[in-house]
């Protein structure tokens, strides 16, 4: 299978499961059951996941390994902020405050500090480039995805991204279902809140089983629940890889199981297909998910509208 292969698997994998999971996002998983029973099929476009994921591969294109802070919050002010008319639909916390961080003349590191959502699972959702962009290369990949957190996040939810890209770029380069899972864990603290719900979560996972029984206790395990909001890095990666391993890196299976979580389902999806596309490739991608994913209509970032995802995983493995 060759880079281009995985690579187109992989953003195609994010964009699939980023709209199988859209009309799941924020409910619990018995209201995802009585609706659907299992959420198989892709009812509708994808969220700022695709399109942040889609601009994150530009600035990959266009600076490669130079790639600093500073380059990512230029193109926000170049490329995004003059485009923010009115509000940005779609967009999570930690985008918008960091836009309004940027607008009052702030630099990173401190653009991702001022605001209180540094936790966010905005890097997490666009980490997926990164891990193509480095092949076998987990620790570059993190170093990269940093710089581009540094400008909107802090904490947790840099750590939340270091650790999805270096899961991708570990099956870029061919690992397994549980090297996958070592590759997030080798990028960050063993100490932090992200490495312990990887662990946490992923321990649930240890063969066949009832999978009400399974999602519950996932949930148990990693999930917030007073919190009110669902976009919380540690717990969407920890769910994501959770996924992965339930479906045992097969993209339909993964991603499925991982919208059947509810919460910030449309992230988890998109985590679990980018993971497990790097892995099998564009074929392993089911052809009626990928016949429902069309160039991106800029709905959140008007700057990549027209861009396909395909073209995008192109560049970047035009780049190796």
């Amino acid at each position: 299978m060759t880079f281009r292969d995985k690579a187109r698997g992989c953003l195609l994998g994010l964009a699939a499961g980023d709209a199988l999971g859209a009309p799941a996002e924020n409910l619990p998983p018995s209201e995802i059951r009585r609706r659907w029973g299992r959420l198989t099929e892709i009812e509708g476009g994808g969220t700022d996941d695709t399109e942040y994921a889609i601009f994150a591969a530009s600035l990959l294109v266009r600076h490669g390994h130079a790639l600093t802070s500073a380059d990512v919050a230029q193109a926000y002010r170049r490329e995004i902020i003059p485009r923010v008319t009115g509000p940005m639909r779609g967009a999570g916390f930690s985008e918008l405050g960091t836009v309004e961080a940027l607008r009052r003349g702030l630099e990173p590191p401190l653009t991702g500090l001022v605001h209180s959502h540094g936790w966010s699972d905005g890097l997490a959702m666009r980490a997926a480039p990164y891990g193509v962009f480095c092949p076998g290369d987990p620790a570059e990949a993190a170093r990269l995805v940093e710089q581009d957190g540094l400008v909107s996040g802090s904490g947790e939810g840099i750590l939340g991204g270091r650790a999805v890209a270096g899961s991708v770029a570990a099956a870029m380069g061919g690992a397994s279902v549980r090297d996958v899972v070592r590759a997030a864990l080798s990028v960050i603290p063993a100490d932090s809140w992200t490495a312990r719900n990887i662990v946490r979560a992923t321990e649930q996972v240890t063969g066949p089983a009832d999978e009400a029984a399974l999602v519950e206790a996932l949930h148990d395990a990693v999930v917030v629940r007073h919190y009110p909001w669902t976009d919380v890095a540690p717990e969407a990666v920890a769910l994501a890889l959770a996924a992965v391993l339930a479906g045992d890196g097969d993209v339909e299976a993964s991603v499925t199981f991982g919208v059947s979580l509810g919460r910030d389902a449309d992230t988890i999806g998109a985590i679990a297909g980018a993971i497990t596309g790097a892995m099998r490739g564009e074929s392993g991608v089911p052809e009626r998910w990928a016949a429902r994913i069309g160039p991106v209509t800029g709905k959140c970032l008007p700057v990549v509208a027209g861009r396909h995802v395909l073209d995008v995983a192109d560049e970047l493995a035009g780049g190796l």
